[in-house]
């Protein structure tokens, strides 16, 4: 049952990821990125190539260290000059744990998704944070479940049961299992201390 609990909790990328992406061809001046990323409120872009296969992405980052900072013409810089490449993609199959800890093992704050090969979708940090608190509140749940499971199954297991000694033929209420047995307290103390003579 816990299982079962456990594997309807597991968010997948697909289930968080921005989708559509907004992309731009590797050709297309910096100065159409930013005009891009204002139009639609976005803090990247994704580029393309000429057959729309995904090569890099660009950041507000990218565009300010790149271009502004080194004082390049906005309309002559090219997004393949400007791009992070290559995009560091996941599977929209993938859990959010896992994406959560490719980011945090290559340092970067958002992947591609690709379904069957096509980029379908973009997760940020921010997407994953956004869905934290539920999920920590699922996985709480589910530990407090699990502790009264557990409970439940160890009083279950130390209740004495009540029945014939299986040793002398004697009711009591007071039966534990011995080696296949079931015997009374008398015969379970008696057999200890014959184990204890030998």
């Amino acid at each position: 049952m816990s299982d079962m609990g456990l594997r309807s909790s597991k968010l997948l990328v697909k289930d968080v990821m921005s989708s559509p992406v907004i992309t731009i061809n590797q050709d297309a001046p910096a100065n159409e990125v930013a005009g891009l990323m204002g139009k639609h409120d976005l803090g990247c872009i994704i580029v393309t190539s000429k057959n729309a296969k995904p090569l890099g992405i660009i950041t507000e980052r990218d565009l300010v260290e790149r271009v502004l900072a080194k004082n390049a013409k906005p309309d002559t810089a090219k997004a393949k000059e400007v791009m992070t490449a290559p995009l560091i993609t996941i599977e929209a199959g993938e859990t959010i744990s896992e994406a959560a800890r490719t980011m945090s093992r290559l340092n970067i704050r958002r992947l591609g998704v690709l379904y069957k090969g096509q980029l379908v979708g973009l997760l940020s940090s921010k997407d994953i944070l956004a869905v934290m608190p539920e999920l920590l509140e699922t996985i709480q749940e589910q530990a407090l479940i699990e502790i009264e499971n557990r409970a439940q199954e160890e009083t279950e297991e130390e209740k004495p049961l009540a029945g014939y000694c299986d040793h002398c033929g004697v009711w009591s209420d007071n039966m534990k299992e011995i080696n296949g047995e079931f015997l009374c307290e008398d015969c379970r103390a008696e057999m200890l201390s014959e184990s204890e003579e030998e």
